[in-house]
């Protein structure tokens, strides 16, 4: 993201155009290669990254390297593109099977070349660094390698675009996802504000499906809640703005979602935006319409209240971000064969120990265990070991301190209405939902804490979730639609375009839909001073 505007940045590099910006790592240069692995072979094959064995570093060069941010000037790139001299076609032929070769490559080229007395050690960016947060080895599913990666920007950091110590016109990392509000301030410190009244300035919208995509794309878990979240807006239609004896706001939901969002509004997640096809029952016309589903309030501190108040929030989710510290998984859809994480956030205070109980839609006590929360620990999180599936319906994390309870938290496991994107059958409906093998989630028992708990198992609940665990077709999904509607509620309904439903309203009138209007967000044709507004 630039933090100057592009003249001053087309200033500064007409200056300097015979340099090359480049950030060197400093001066140990033995630690830097055992650091970035350069001392080993590497291979990428299948989407990940093989560490093959050791290699010796060629003799003779000067090896450096650093950030893979950087400007370089005209002839330098003509010459790494072009040259076929000894040092380019080697570097080349030594850096094809590195880990990070952009990190090393035009480094140590340009410093062994003739055009070494160009490099400058800035690349002109700021990054914001956390080494504590983002070196935590999050990527090993991919690469047979450690590295670390740099922290997402919020307002708070806004200072460190003022600075003017070192030349810098750019800086990384910023994600609307986690923080929108500084993105904002860095384009009103740039440009100015925006027109008093201007829509969407504190809204942010992410597309995380598209038709065109194919349905292919997506899992049965987020295809089974994407329908039901439709199902759900239809009955808010029919609910809202339906008057006795007339069908024109009534729907049959009709084929895949067209598009999903993610919706977020002054940084905090408001739900789903699914746009959907429905049959309208007055005209029998096909229409399209867009519905925005909300999680509800799932979180609850025990009442009365305990005298522990280290404690700010819970969470349960899949593809937590130890780095930014927040589960990507927006929206926390689980099914039965996913592996939750459960997140606790805490304030300061004096050590404590709390214990952390799984208690599954039929009162089964899935799992237990103690966390020792030190007395500067802002979040923990814990992925239990369970045994899969696991049983579909709403889950109950309760957290107790002294074996009293402090808070608890919910979280649904949905059942799942389609299996390899087709509607799931009987056979696979009951190896999915009907729990793990002998309703034992972990190799020990805790049936024995129901009684000291308070958590009573009945027949009855059993019997029930026996019944669930094989239903299909249309008595699958009404299960499906109670559990999610128990967890989500649909907020609100619109129309993409023409409507027999009088009171439904366009979906570019509201203010939250994905056609709604965002200024901030449209790209017009380029001005001739090199601006877009």
């Amino acid at each position: 993201f630039s933090c100057r505007t592009n003249d001053q940045l087309v200033a500064f590099l007409s200056r300097y155009r015979d340099m090359n910006f480049l950030k060197s790592h400093g001066r140990d240069n033995a630690r830097f290669i055992r650091k970035q692995g350069l001392d080993r072979l590497f291979l990428e094959c299948d989407t990940h990254m093989w560490r093959l064995g050791d290699r010796r570093i060629p003799e003779g060069i000067a090896v450096d390297g650093g950030s893979d941010w950087f400007l370089l000037n005209r002839k330098f790139v003509e010459y790494v593109t072009f040259s076929t001299d000894d040092l380019v076609t080697k570097m080349r032929r030594f850096y094809s099977y590195t880990l990070l070769p952009a990190e090393s490559f035009f480094h140590t080229v340009l410093e062994n070349s003739p055009y070494c007395d160009s490099m400058v050690d800035n690349n002109l960016r700021i990054t914001n660094w956390n080494r504590k947060l983002g070196c935590k080895c999050q990527y090993k599913h991919i690469v047979d390698w450690c590295g670390c990666s740099p922290n997402d920007f919020k307002p708070a950091d806004f200072h460190r675009f003022q600075q003017t110590a070192r030349p810098t016109f750019f800086a990384r990392k910023f994600e609307a996802v986690v923080n929108q509000e500084i993105i904002g301030q860095l384009d009103y410190y740039l440009y100015g504000n925006y027109p008093s009244g201007t829509p969407g300035l504190r809204a942010y919208w992410e597309n995380v499906y598209d038709e065109p995509d194919g349905v292919h794309t997506l899992g049965d878990v987020a295809l089974t809640m994407y329908h039901a979240f439709s199902r759900l807006g239809l009955r808010r239609a029919e609910t809202s703005f339906h008057a006795a004896g007339d069908n024109s706001c009534r729907y049959y939901p009709m084929g895949h979602p067209v598009s999903v969002h993610i919706y977020f509004l002054a940084d905090r997640f408001q739900g789903f935006l699914i746009r959907h096809h429905a049959t309208n029952l007055a005209v029998s016309k096909l229409e399209t319409l867009e519905t925005w589903v909300m999680p509800k309030k799932v979180f609850k501190i025990a009442s009365p209240p305990s005298d522990f108040g280290r404690l700010q929030f819970s969470e349960i989710g899949t593809e937590w971000d130890a780095k930014e510290r927040l589960f990507r998984n927006f929206g926390g859809l689980l099914g039965p064969m996913d592996e939750p994480v459960g997140m606790q956030k805490w304030g300061k205070g004096p050590n404590v120990t709390v214990t952390v109980i799984w208690v599954d839609p039929v009162n089964v006590i899935a799992a237990t265990y103690d966390i020792l929360i030190e007395s500067s620990a802002e979040f923990t999180h814990y992925k239990p070991p369970l045994n899969l599936p696991l049983r579909p319906g709403v889950w109950t994390i309760k957290i107790l301190h002294h074996w009293v309870q402090v808070a608890e938290t919910k979280f649904l496991v949905t059942p799942l209405t389609f299996s390899n994107r087709q509607p799931i059958k009987q056979e696979e409906a009951m190896k999915y939902h009907s729990g793990p093998p002998k309703n034992a989630y972990m190799e020990q028992s805790f049936q024995g804490l129901n009684p000291v708990l308070n958590i009573p198992i009945s027949a009855a609940q059993l019997d029930q979730a026996k019944r669930n665990a094989g239903l299909v077709g249309a008595r699958l999904e009404a299960w499906v639609d109670s559990l999610v509607g128990s967890v989500w509620s649909a907020v609100d309904i619109c129309s993409t375009g023409p409507t027999a439903c009088p009171v439904m309203q366009s979906c570019t009138q509201t203010a939250w839909s994905s056609l709604s209007p965002d200024p901030k967000s449209e790209l017009g044709p380029v001005k001739p001073d090199g601006r877009l507004r």
